[in-house]
């Protein structure tokens, strides 16, 4: 009997053992079956933007000297750009390409390329000469005659006399030195009076006259052959009226070429 009681105590307490391992496998297992809360992680930052490349241009001229009135080809190339600008006095022009410009004094010419990544400029200085003054084209020789009216001077006279006065010796010796450049010209001195007194005293007078121009120009070195003398007296006169002023206009030994 004792035995029996014995063996059912050990009987209970295996049971209560194995009771309490049963929960203890199913709370571990309960353990282990609970699903771990999640974690968000933190956002991925953006990637930082690319950089905008700045634009570039370069500018070129096809000559950097030219004369006042010629022209010069301007030739451009750009990158990165949206709108490019030459100045002075051509404006907007496309991202490449070239214009014929002609300034007429010393210019820079500047060109700016502007994009989403700034702006950028170039430069190209043309200097323009000043035109060269033309030559001026040789005058004209002059004609005989104007030759002769220019140098062969006459001679002037006072009231009644024959005497070659101060003034007459200056002109005489303009006339001796332009007979000297042109030795082939030959001349006729004509004597004149004024209106006063009679014909054949003015005659005599005007022969004296014109004889006195002659001798003088002898004195100056003019060869004695290449002059003619004659007398107008007063029937010729280069002026009419009837006064002091016009009288000395008729006092002269005049010249005119020889025939």
């Amino acid at each position: 009997m004792l035995q029996e009681e014995k063996l059912k105590m050990h009987t209970r307490s295996v049971k209560h053992l194995l009771s309490l391992v049963g929960l203890a496998v199913v709370f571990g297992l309960s353990g282990c079956a609970k699903k771990p809360v999640a974690v968000t992680p933190p956002p991925t930052p953006p990637p930082p933007p690319a950089a905008v490349p700045r634009p570039t241009v370069t500018l070129k001229a096809s000559s950097n000297f030219l004369q006042q009135g010629e022209s010069v080809t301007l030739s451009w190339s750009s990158t990165n750009a949206t709108d490019l600008d030459l100045q002075p006095a051509v404006g907007k022009v496309s991202p490449e390409g070239s214009t014929k410009v002609s300034p007429t004094g010393s210019t820079t010419y500047t060109i700016t390329a502007t994009g989403p990544g700034g702006t950028a400029t170039d430069s190209a200085r043309i200097t323009v000469a000043a035109a060269a003054a033309p030559t001026p084209a040789p005058a004209p020789a002059p004609s005989f005659a104007e030759w002769f009216d220019q140098n062969i001077k006459d001679a002037f006279f006072d009231f009644d006399k024959s005497d070659i006065r101060p003034d007459a010796r200056d002109a005489l010796a303009k006339t001796a030195e332009a007979l000297r450049s042109r030795p082939d010209v030959k001349v006729v001195i004509q004597g004149h009076c004024d209106e006063r007194g009679s014909t054949e005293y003015n005659l005599a007078l005007g022969d004296r006259r014109a004889q006195a121009v002659r001798q003088f120009l002898i004195s100056l070195g003019i060869s004695a052959d290449r002059m003619q003398t004659v007398s107008y007296g007063k029937e010729k006169p280069f002026c009419t009226t009837h006064d002091e002023e016009c009288w000395q206009l008729n006092r002269r030994g005049h010249f005119v070429p020889a025939q």
